[in-house]
């Protein structure tokens, strides 16, 4: 039976058929995924990697002689539907709040990575100047798919987080609609008078493309709200309508369509926040579908003497100029008078990766200039790819160094992330914070992140298990994780969620209302660290708190040291924390014993003696 599927298999290998190729470059597309989840390298290097090996090198996939005519319709559907996607991600109302930064780098710093990486094309590649203009439009837009995973390695303090963040959403969309009205203006300018281009092209661009995009987006909005769909309908209607909008506003004008999906996007976000959630999910898992065959079969359109080119001198210095200058020039000039620390300018200059929205439009742009006869065409898309091989590689092994040397990241970051936000978990959090340390509290609960809120504390509405939590998170200094809830599942699911972000070794939790045997009942790969003790349950630190006891923080020396301590407080007194010489936190867990020494200092729950008995405030608890 072996041996007839291995044959079978080996025909099948053999046969140049189009149902081999396209069973293999989803293979390869899902196989290029899952190797960069692994090794934790972005998504789209793997998948050019695996497309130049299928192309060129071993000439497994050819998608000309494949898709032939419908390769163009295939890429530019597939950008639409990624724009789209793109569209919905962006909130505007938190556009608006994210600070004058931002909206710099997204005026000024876009105006200045446009001209500037458009002169850097004419003057080191040599590429015409209609093309140069073409690919500095392309080249402002960041990838937010290459800096949200970095953020999450890095977790760099301070503002640079949602900086970044912020610019690198924003700009997707953004970014498109620009490089798709310049491209217009080339193609119209070349094609007619400037003065047709002034009146027309770029004006029935923006018209239609904006129009459309407006009115579908409006449309949408509306059937959800009124429940014109079913639920089980929705993906399927909203995508078949993207589709259709695209084909109507590219039959009207030429390029439009990128427009109307980007702004039918924003449109449909914007007028429905909570209809579009579960529609993010579906177009998210449609997205990494779609990027995995559009870098596949782009890359594999590679010659051998493209591969070449992408290592020339000209190519390479290229990359360095955008590395190197346009990206400090464009911060510089985009975070003058605001503000910023230097060390966070010079953090924010060293950080612009460019990713799947820069490729996959100058796809689209290099195979209809291609189509057109334009000579360059193919350069403008090898220039693309080179620049986000290059600025991937070089900000992924060296961003981190610089956020440490910047001060601005650490190597074992002590802040911590506290799941639950009643009483005595604020107390917690409180006394820590007043230590020196970072701390967030997240709950689902308004009424209680209001109250932490009140006393100073940085709280965030949210659920620890939702699927994008770790993207919408500012986690800059923070390396832990308390998972405090009433809820036992909860508490372990969160702990599963941000072990793979923190690691097994700082994800904790509180012990369950059933003791944890040692027998293996509470496996540990399904829960976090046992907090404080097998038996300091949510239900013991809420009955523990509603007595009055309080949180101690004790400074132990020679003279006061921990046998003392427990001569004063008893046996009952619970360790949480210790705070070591160099100003480490350990946390105490069940199966770790506290043994301060002098020098140490103590963070415990004691019981309140007699003569320490005082009006206790809700916030922060009591210290020594």
């Amino acid at each position: 039976m072996l041996f007839f599927v291995i044959d079978a298999f080996g025909q099948f290998w053999m046969t140049r058929d189009p149902t081999r190729d396209i069973v293999l470059i989803l293979s390869l597309g899902a196989a290029a995924q899952w190797l960069a989840w692994r090794a934790r390298l972005p998504s789209i290097l793997v998948l050019l990697l695996l497309g130049f090996v299928a192309g060129p090198v071993a000439g497994w996939i050819h998608p000309d002689e494949l898709l032939g005519d419908a390769l163009l319709p295939l890429v530019s559907l597939s950008v639409a539907i990624i724009l789209f996607e793109g569209g919905l991600s962006l909130r505007l109302h938190e556009l608006t709040s994210v600070g004058r930064v931002v909206g710099n780098l997204l005026t000024i710093g876009v105006a200045t990575t446009w001209l500037m990486a458009a002169a850097t094309a004419y003057v080191v590649v040599g590429l015409d100047a209609p093309l140069a203009i073409i690919l500095g439009a392309l080249l402002t837009v960041t990838g937010p798919t290459v800096i949200l995973p970095m953020l999450r390695h890095i977790r760099p303090q301070g503002r640079v987080s949602s900086i970044l963040r912020w610019e690198g959403i924003a700009n997707d969309p953004i970014g498109a609609i620009l490089a798709v009205l310049v491209f217009e203006f080339v193609v119209a300018a070349e094609a007619h008078s400037p003065t047709y281009y002034l009146v027309g092209g770029l004006i029935k661009t923006a018209v239609v493309g904006g129009g459309i995009g407006l009115v579908t987006g409006l449309t949408l909005s509306v059937m959800l709200q009124r429940y014109w769909i079913a639920d089980h309908l929705t993906n399927p209607i909203i995508l078949a309508t993207v589709v259709i909008m695209f084909a109507v506003s590219n039959r009207l004008q030429a390029e439009s369509g990128l427009v109307a999906a980007t702004i039918a996007g924003m449109v449909l976000a914007h007028r429905s926040p909570s209809e579009v959630r579960h529609i993010l999910e579906f177009k998210e898992n449609i997205r990494v579908l779609l990027i995995s065959f559009l870098f596949i079969v782009l890359s594999s359109r590679f010659s051998s003497s493209d591969f070449r080119a992408l290592l020339e001198l000209r190519t390479l210095g290229f990359v360095a100029v955008l590395i190197l200058v346009v990206r400090p020039f464009s911060v510089f000039f985009a975070t003058l008078g605001t503000g910023l620390p230097w060390s966070e300018r010079c953090f924010l200059a060293w950080v612009a990766p460019r990713g799947i929205v820069a490729a996959a439009v100058s796809s689209v742009f290099a195979l209809q200039l291609e189509a057109a006869g334009h000579e360059q065409a193919n350069l403008l898309m090898l220039l693309t790819f080179a620049t986000i091989i290059g600025t991937v590689l070089v900000y992924g092994l060296t961003a981190a160094p610089a956020a440490r040397r910047l001060g601005l990241a650490e190597r074992d970051p002590q802040g911590v992330l506290i799941v639950g936000a009643q009483k005595w978990a604020c107390r917690i959090a409180k006394t820590l914070s007043d230590l020196g340390f970072r701390v967030l509290l997240m709950d689902t609960n308004r009424a209680v992140v209001g109250a932490a809120r009140m006393h100073g504390l940085p709280a965030c509405v949210g659920s620890a298990l939702a699927e994008n939590v770790l993207d919408n998170l500012d986690l800059g200094g923070i390396g832990r994780l308390l998972a405090l809830t009433p809820n036992d599942e909860v508490n372990a699911l969160a702990t599963q969620q941000f072990s793979r972000h923190f690691g097994r070794e700082n994800a904790y939790q509180l012990p369950p209302k059933t003791a944890p045997d040692r027998r293996g009942s509470h496996e540990k790969h399904l829960h976090g660290r046992w907090l404080f003790g097998s038996s300091i349950n949510f239900a013991a630190l809420d009955a523990w708190n509603d007595i009055g006891w309080t949180i101690k923080v004790t400074k132990l020396t020679a003279e006061f040291d921990y046998q003392a301590f427990r001569a004063r407080y008893g046996p009952t007194a619970v360790p949480l924390f210790i705070i070591n010489q160099q100003g480490r936190l350990v946390i105490l867990t069940a199966d770790t014993s506290a043994s301060p020494v002098p020098g140490q200092t103590l963070v415990s729950l004691v019981p309140t003696l007699p003569k320490e008995s005082v009006q206790t405030p809700d916030l922060p608890g009591n210290t020594n």
